[in-house]
């Protein structure tokens, strides 16, 4: 009897340790990352399936399972269900994210602007890209740089990552039974074929060669056109946005839709935009007026519309005049081709033998020649002169925010004037060789 209490208890041990185990762990096949700043996990693949888990962004997840776009997650609780695999991030995309944040944070503003929508901060410049951050309305960020990027599919990293594309063979159609009566052979006795017609008379005139003479040349035959192929459409053109690199107030840097922004430059200046759109905006200076108000200075570029590679055409200085009580234009350059970083420092100018700090400030523009160069500007009470020009390059990578940081320092000798002697040089060639 004690036997069999024993071998009853260790029957419901055993039991008990086997629904503790459970089923076992589907194998880990990939890291991943949380890219939304919030990310539903289901339990089943349909969007009407209840929702196992919510994780946030930059959470990481532990890939079980691909299948198309879709992909099958655990939490770091446990949890497990399918995602959108274009919400995910590649723990190479997070680093990069990372190290725009903090490139980020260094590089000077463009100008501030605001949204008067929600608006979602992206991690690459496609409407597709994971949204890690949402702005509110009336929310400012300021303004980092610009990238022309086409509107097309976002391509997930991490579904690639995972599924390689196989070439797939075309279905066999099946033959239709008229098909099939046509491809049998016909029993009919069919006449023998004719003889092939023979030689011309002359074929031996016609073998020769014939020579031009030594003035003349046998004509080139221009190269046929290639035929086009009616069944085979021409390729559509693609579509190209805008879009700017923003850092919020909370330092979060992404992309986001240039149109959906506004400068939040004063409006007593920008009524003098002349319809075009201003792509950034410093202030310059202030001046008080007689009744004692502040008023600013202002620099700002202009384009006028989206779609160019560059991101100004048009820069403009805005002057307040007290006495007149009103903007005037003091500096204006036009038609020209210009790039970010625009950057406001000060500049030391140099007039006898007195050297002194005013504002100054640098913009980098294409020059004749299809090269860059920046040219750097001394604000001088109402008098904008220019000091310094000196080469400027871009990175490789267009999308590296490297690229817009400043990086060369200015010229010592910039704003000092001239000698007699070293202008009398410039004018009068021979007098250098002297």
């Amino acid at each position: 009897m004690r036997g069999l209490r024993f071998l009853v208890m260790v029957a419901l041990l055993m039991m008990g340790v086997a629904c503790n185990q459970g089923p076992a762990k589907a194998p880990v096949i990939g890291e991943a990352f949380a890219g939304p700043v919030t990310l539903n996990i289901r339990q089943e693949i349909s969007l009407k399936s209840p929702t196992v888990a919510t994780v946030k962004h930059g959470d990481r997840l532990a890939i079980l399972q691909i299948r198309r776009r879709f992909t099958r997650v655990r939490a770091e609780n446990g949890a497990e269900g399918w995602c959108d695999g274009e919400k995910l991030l590649t723990p190479e995309q997070m680093d990069r994210l990372q190290a725009t944040n903090e490139v980020a944070a260094k590089l000077p503003s463009q100008g501030q602007a605001m949204v008067y929508d929600v608006l979602n901060i992206h991690t690459e410049p496609n409407r597709q890209a994971p949204s890690f951050h949402q702005l509110k309305e009336n929310d400012k960020v300021e303004i980092l740089g610009h990238r022309l990027a086409p509107r097309v599919p976002f391509q997930a990293a991490v579904t690639q990552q995972f599924t390689q594309p196989t070439a797939t063979p075309a279905p066999k159609k099946r033959a239709s039974r008229k098909e099939k009566e046509k491809a049998k052979p016909e029993a009919l006795d069919l006449p023998p074929m004719p003889r092939p017609p023979g030689p011309p008379p002359n074929w031996l005139e016609l073998s020769r060669r014939v020579e031009l003479p030594d003035n003349e040349t046998k004509p080139t035959p221009a190269p046929a056109a290639p035929a086009k192929d009616p069944a085979k459409p021409e390729p559509e053109a693609v579509r190209m946005e805008d879009w700017s690199l923003v850092r919020s107030v909370e330092g979060r840097a992404g992309w986001v839709l240039t149109r959906a922004l506004t400068m939040t430059i004063p409006d007593e200046v920008a009524q003098y935009a002349e319809g075009h759109r201003i792509t950034s905006w410093f202030p310059l200076g202030e001046v008080t007026t007689e009744e004692g108000a502040v008023k600013k200075h202002y620099l700002w570029t202009t384009i006028p519309r989206g779609g160019r590679e560059f991101e100004f055409d048009g820069l403009r200085v805005f002057i307040f005049n007290a006495r007149r009580k009103r903007y005037e234009t003091a500096f204006r350059l036009r038609e020209v081709k210009g790039f970010f970083p625009s950057a406001v420092h000060p500049v030391e100018v140099t007039s006898g033998k007195k050297t002194s700090t005013v504002t100054g400030f640098s913009v980098v523009l294409e020059n004749p020649e299809g090269t860059l160069e920046r040219r750097t500007y001394a604000f001088e009470g109402y008098r904008v002169r220019l000091l310094t020009t000196s080469p400027w390059e871009r990175l490789a990578d267009p999308f590296d925010v490297k690229a817009m940081r400043i990086t060369k320092p200015f010229d010592p000798n910039a704003g000092k004037e001239k000698t007699f002697w070293e202008r009398m040089k410039e004018k009068v060639p021979f007098l250098s060789q002297s």
